[in-house]
This record gives C-alpha cells, sequence and structure tokens, in this order.
C-alpha cells in the first residue's frame, strides 16, 4: 500500500555540465525511500527545444520489474491569448 510518494528526477551529468536537457528520468520512492517505480519521460529533442513546458510527452512508469503500470500521454497543445481554450491535457 503506497500512502505518500516521493518523485526524484535523476539529474545527467551532460545535462548538468552543458546545460541542456535531455529526457528526463525518475525513481519514485515510498515514504521509507525505498524505490517502487521508475518513470522516464520519452519525447525529442526538437520537442524539448522548440516547445519546452509546452512539449508533447510520453511517460512511462514502471515496476521494479521492468514491467509498465502507468502510460501518461501529453499531446502537443498550443496556448496563447488567442486561443486561452487550447488547455494541456494528460
Amino acid at each position: 500500500q503506497l500512502d505518500q510518494i516521493i518523485i526524484h528526477q535523476q539529474v545527467e551529468l551532460l545535462e548538468a555540465i552543458l546545460g541542456t536537457e535531455t529526457s528526463s528520468k525518475y525513481e519514485i520512492k515510498n515514504h521509507l525511500g525505498q524505490r517502487v517505480y521508475f518513470a522516464v519521460e520519452e519525447n525529442g529533442c526538437f520537442d524539448r527545444k522548440l516547445c519546452s513546458p509546452l512539449r508533447p510527452f510520453t511517460i512511462r512508469i514502471a515496476d521494479n520489474a521492468g514491467r509498465e503500470v502507468i502510460r501518461v500521454i501529453r499531446p502537443l497543445r498550443c496556448s496563447s491569448c488567442c486561443f486561452p481554450c487550447f488547455l494541456q491535457e494528460v
């Protein structure tokens, strides 16, 4: 039973040195600090550079055995003063 989770983003050395953004990886831990899930964000370099916070992505969350348990998909949605109804969705 998970009543609380702690999410830690793993920062890659190349990302820290060059300041470039790579696909994000996360460890999802229980309240004792034990890893229970692992998440990986999938998207393209072009999306990360051009769309940054609005970028489309897929996050795959797997258990410790590597079995995918959740998939989160966020499509590209433009938001601007001209189209305020295009809110982000997952």
